[in-house]
């Protein structure tokens, strides 16, 4: 059973008490008076926003959202302000604490893709980076605005370090929930942590619940998939099998962290295809779009200026979009 957020952050603050020093003008004696300390904020309560009334509409862009330049140029050119931003950070960056203050002041939620490059999920597990883990759990809790963390993302594909050829399912679990627990030791409970594995082949059925978490750890089910020209051109084609998977062992919130359409002329179907699929699961919360250009495919909506047309006539639906700072 899960403990509500805010008594696990009120369990972790420090207890002792402050004293002020104090002088008086004509006296070089100090004198140590006992004072109550104001009491410290509690943790952004991100409950509301794991259910928001409309779906969310997100972005993932080039040094965004540290500089939210390029958020608001794909946001003139779609016609509508994402809010939902998808950054980067690998294992050893600090926290950018800017970047996702700038996110928040924009109405958008900020999604932290945790990347454990140069070490070893065993070895985090094991707490060699607990100082790393803690110091940045602490810049989460002292900004105190809510956040979606996404730690080691496609651990069930065999192209990243921490993936099938060099760890374990076992070792991936031990690794997320201790980190977990240090963001939990420090009051840092304004996370949304999102479980993000990469789609599964269309229409094979692979076990993921090995890799799961549990329910205690995790807050959403982030897909990453990508309509390709060698994949289904449907939602349910490209998408389904792992939704179906994912319904054995889990009922948190999905939302797709990760998408994209191959440019081409499967594109503008494409398109359709993944707002239509959105629009009618009521158990995904929404899409980020990853708007980059990649050795496989430039993922960029703007490589066609008809693509983004037909961006901007699906992104019109009032389902999408909504300012995260009045969720709650």
């Amino acid at each position: 059973m899960r403990l509500p957020r805010t008594i696990v952050a009120v369990l972790a603050l420090p207890l002792a008490a402050l004293v002020v020093i104090a002088c008086t003008r004509d006296s070089t004696t100090y004198r140590s008076i006992p004072a109550v300390a104001a009491p410290q904020r509690l943790p952004y309560d991100v409950r509301p926003l794991l259910h928001p009334p409309k779906k969310y509409f997100g972005v993932s862009r080039p040094h965004a959202p540290h500089s939210m330049e390029p958020v608001h140029a794909w946001a003139r050119a779609i016609g509508k302000q994402p809010n939902l931003i998808v950054d980067y950070a690998a294992w050893g960056d600090g926290f950018d604490a800017t970047g996702m203050r700038n996110a928040w002041n924009a109405g958008a939620l900020p999604v932290v893709s945790w990347e454990p490059h140069d070490t070893t999920l065993t070895r985090i597990a094991d707490g060699a980076s607990d100082n790393y883990v803690r110091n940045f759990a602490t810049a989460v809790r002292t900004l105190n605005t809510p956040i979606a963390i996404s730690f080691a993302d496609e651990m069930n594909g065999d192209w990243e370090k921490w993936g099938t050829t060099e760890t374990t399912p076992q070792e991936y679990v031990k690794a997320w929930r201790h980190i977990h627990r240090v963001f939990e030791d420090v009051g840092a409970t304004n996370v949304i942590w999102t479980w993000s594995p990469n789609i599964i082949k269309p229409g094979t059925r692979t076990d993921l619940s090995p890799y799961y978490p549990g329910n205690r750890y995790v807050d959403w089910v982030g897909l990453i998939g990508y309509f390709t020209d060698w994949d289904p051109h449907s939602f349910d084609g490209l998408f389904g099998s792992t939704l179906t998977e994912i319904d054995r062992f889990s009922r948190e919130p999905r939302i797709l962290l990760e998408t994209g359409a191959m440019p081409g002329r499967h594109r503008k179907g494409d398109l359709r295809a993944l707002f239509n699929g959105v629009t009618a699961a009521r158990s995904i919360v929404g899409f980020a779009w990853f708007d980059h250009h990649k050795s496989r495919a430039d993922w960029r909506l703007a490589t066609n200026p008809q693509d983004v047309a037909e961006f901007r006539r699906l992104a019109a639906n009032d389902l999408y979009g909504f300012d995260v700072r009045r969720v709650g």
